[in-house]
This record gives C-alpha cells, sequence and structure tokens, in this order.
C-alpha cells in the first residue's frame, strides 16, 4: 500500500469518527425531556455517588428537568429550538463527507469545524453567565470545542502532508529518483 493511500485511509478513520460524534451530539438533541428524566433517575439511583458527593450536580440536573418539563407541558414549542439544534448537528456532519471524499480540495471544511471548536469557547463564557448556567457546566461545554479540535488538528496535519505528496508526485509524474 502506497504511503498516499495509507494516509487517506487514516484521514478517513479519524473524519468517520468525528462525523459519527457529530451524529450522535445531534441525535441526542432529539429527545432532552426524556434523556434528562433518565439522567436524573439514574443519578438519584441508591447506587449512585452523584447525590451524596455531587450534590451541586444532583441540583443542577434535577432544575434542568423540572424546566424542561415545564417547557414540554406548558410551551412545548419553545422545544422546537432544540430540534434546530440537533439538525444543525446532522448538517454540518453531512459537509465532512467532502474532505472524505477528497481531503486536499476540501480542507477548508475542517478549517471551518476548527474555528466552531474555537468558537464554543467564547460562547459558553458569554452566553453561560447571561443565562445563569454554572461555571462548571460551561467548562463541560467548553470541553466540546477542546475535545472536538483534535481530531482535525491531526486530519489537517495529514491533509497537508498527503497534498505534499500530491504536489510532488505531480511535479515528478514519472516518479523517477530527483537526481535523475
Amino acid at each position: 500500500m502506497s504511503e498516499r493511500h495509507a494516509l487517506i485511509r487514516r484521514i478517513r478513520r479519524w473524519l468517520v469518527l468525528f462525523i459519527v460524534c457529530l451524529v450522535l451530539s445531534g441525535l441526542t438533541a432529539f429527545p432532552l425531556v426524556t434523556e434528562l428524566r433518565w439522567t436524573e433517575d439514574l443519578l438519584a439511583s441508591s447506587a449512585s455517588p452523584v447525590p451524596e458527593h455531587f450534590p451541586g450536580l444532583m441540583e443542577w440536573i434535577t432544575r434542568v428537568r423540572e424546566g424542561l418539563d415545564t417547557i414540554d407541558r406548558e410551551q412545548p414549542f419553545m422545544l422546537y429550538g432544540t430540534d434546530w439544534l440537533a439538525f444543525a448537528h446532522l448538517v454540518i456532519a453531512v459537509a465532512f463527507y467532502g474532505p472524505y471524499r477528497d481531503p486536499v480540495r476540501n480542507i477548508w471544511v475542517i478549517e471551518f469545524g476548527m474555528i466552531a471548536c474555537a468558537g464554543i469557547i467564547p460562547l459558553a463564557l458569554i452566553c453561560g453567565p447571561i443565562r445563569s448556567i454554572p461555571f462548571w457546566w460551561s467548562v463541560i461545554d467548553m470541553s466540546f470545542g477542546v475535545f472536538g479540535v483534535i481530531p482535525l488538528l491531526i486530519v489537517r496535519r495529514m491533509i497537508k502532508r498527503l497534498e505534499g505528496l500530491e504536489r510532488t508526485a505531480a511535479a515528478n509524474p514519472a516518479g523517477l529518483p530527483a537526481s535523475a
């Protein structure tokens, strides 16, 4: 297997991982009310250390679940916003098919994703306090940008290496050694 082929396979594996994570993240935004009920039940169970060791987390989950229950019961149209959030994740995931098909030509999608990951941090730091989100929860939100950018940085580096290989191959189509 050529170095170029091996590099494309590694790029595609990382992109599939990133796409799957985006899709899963998007799909979890649809059933928020049910998910919060399940999460609260799980965290409040007798086997869980959360109520005793992390009471702030338990209080926050309960508060969010109660808020979502109220919205679901009295103003269900408000949850339409999270449906759009879910849809946005799915649409963004589709955009990463471009670099999967042609990494060098579509490196801009990777760079767009990196910018979006960086944008999570100021969004969480600005909007978190405005919306009365606990700081520790904003840190969790910011971690999505930090951890999300890692595979994109790896993919970008590999695409740049692939681009160099393709430039070298284009400059020397016969594959002759440089000294020939």
